[in-house]
């Protein structure tokens, strides 16, 4: 067996036994990556003591890039939720984008919201408002709902800090700046795309909110717009002003940005430094989680704050250790040679190297289900092979983060998430409803990817 035949075998065994596991058996997906890349090394013909050191060496690497950001934005996030901010945006947005237009401003709100915010939770918190929304003005729940949760999938899977793309650009290398930038470009015709869809399946789905407020039901039509301003106004007043709430979130964006946008242009030096410095985002995001507590925690107690804040690290930890992991798994890649040897094949072959880490990820997504680990997976195994092809790593790591977005359906917590809060329990409805439409969004950010690889590629 020659060199290359035996590093080819270790990597497709080990990415064989990382599926079963996480598909098959009770071993989470940390655990399974680490045993993955084990499999690799030793199969691909490292020595046993440089297969353990490559595993932490590539986990240490990845979690020094990303991980103090994971944990602020996970408290921050959870900051917005409890203080009711993330509503207070969305208010905001369906008076500014106007009567009849709701399902736009829910699909923005969902653009922003889902930034800090855990994509599950931010459909629960903003679910009541579809609701409301749908009862007063008479669009159908499925319109405004499947608006909103694709706005909401939409940064999720492409913007940090949200933990999967921004664990991906860790493992790529690249500047967080630029993932976010490429993020909510990718995200912006994903969401036209899905309002245009949910404004179709609405009117074969016509379903509103039940006068007992605890079902549904499917009539002919009813509209009260005036009358859910009119509520709107009086729920507004117990929540944040729209400065504190957006806040948080535009704060360390922008500083990122500057620090992007600084380096650059290699500008640097006396006072710009200290520019440089904010905007690094490590301390970006804790500036984010500082204007967090201060300009929305002050009505909670302080033993009530440090609480929330605290559940919101209990989420962030398992992400931490998938994404650890997933760089571990990487780093055996790397130096077990089997990254550089399927650089050259794919070199040769007229395919976009693009699509490597899209359609890993698709693949990996369709199978478990998880679009983190999905993303993580398809950046672990894709990095070291591009990292010596001639390719934007930036899109690259959109194309690892945007490919985990296909068909979602019954072993992905979002698509019961959504169903369930939209009252669709016929198996082919909820079909239509979110898988569909999630479908979608991933071939709309195949041909942005495409597009956006043949002139920045």
């Amino acid at each position: 067996m020659t060199l290359e035949t035996q590093m080819l075998l270790g990597l497709v065994l080990g990415v064989t036994v990382l599926i079963l596991l996480v598909l098959k058996t009770k071993i989470h997906a940390f655990l399974a990556l680490i045993i993955a890349a084990s499999i690799t090394g030793l199969v691909g013909g490292m020595a046993p003591l440089a297969v353990a050191d490559a595993i932490s060496l590539g986990f240490g690497n990845t979690l020094a890039s990303i991980g103090i950001i994971i944990g602020f934005g996970v408290m921050m996030g959870r900051i917005l939720e409890v203080t009711g901010a993330a509503e207070k945006l969305a208010y905001t947005l369906i008076k500014f984008v106007g009567k009849r237009k709701e399902e736009w401003a829910m699909a923005i709100a969902g653009y922003i919201v889902s930034i800090p915010i855990f994509v599950d939770s931010a459909f629960v918190i903003l679910n009541p408002l579809v609701r409301a929304l749908s009862s007063k003005t008479g669009k159908s729940v499925v319109t405004l709902g499947v608006a909103l949760a694709i706005g909401l999938v939409a940064t999720h899977h492409a913007v940090p800090p949200t933990p999967g793309p921004l664990g991906v650009a860790g493992i790529f290398g690249v500047d967080v700046g630029l993932m976010i930038l490429w993020g909510l470009i990718f995200a912006g015709p994903i969401i036209i795309v899905g309002v245009l869809y949910a404004q179709w399946i609405g009117k074969r789905i016509y379903q509103l909110p039940s006068e007992d407020g605890l079902g549904f039901v499917r009539p002919e039509n009813v509209s009260a717009y005036d009358e859910f301003v009119a509520l709107s106004s009086e729920r507004e007043k117990e929540l944040p002003s729209l400065i504190k709430s957006i806040l948080p979130i535009l704060l360390p964006i922008v500083l990122i940005f500057i620090n992007t946008t600084l380096t650059a242009l290699e500008i640097s030096g006396g006072a710009i430094d200290y520019l440089l410095f904010l905007g690094k985002p490590v301390i970006a995001v804790a500036l984010g989680l500082v204007a967090a507590i201060y300009a929305l925690a002050n009505r909670l107690k302080r033993e009530e704050a440090l609480e929330r804040m605290e559940e919101g690290m209990t989420t962030a930890g398992i992400i931490l250790l998938v994404t650890g992991a997933g760089g571990a798994l990487g780093q055996v890649l790397r130096e077990s040679g089997a990254g550089d040897y399927i650089a050259q094949v794919i070199a040769d072959l007229p395919l976009p190297a693009i699509l490597i880490p899209f359609f890993v990820a698709t693949l990996v997504r369709l199978i478990q289900g998880s679009g983190t680990v999905a993303m993580i997976t398809a950046a672990s195994i894709s990095a070291p092979i591009l990292a010596n092809l001639d390719v934007n790593l930036a899109l690259a790591a959109q194309a690892a983060a945007l490919g985990a977005m296909i068909f979602s359906y019954f072993n992905d917590s979002m698509f019961w998430v959504v169903n369930r809060m939209l009252g669709i329990k016929n198996v082919k409805e909820q079909i239509m409803v979110w898988s569909v439409p999630t479908t979608l969004a991933w071939a709309t950010s195949l041909v942005m990817l495409l597009i956006a690889n043949m002139f920045f590629g």
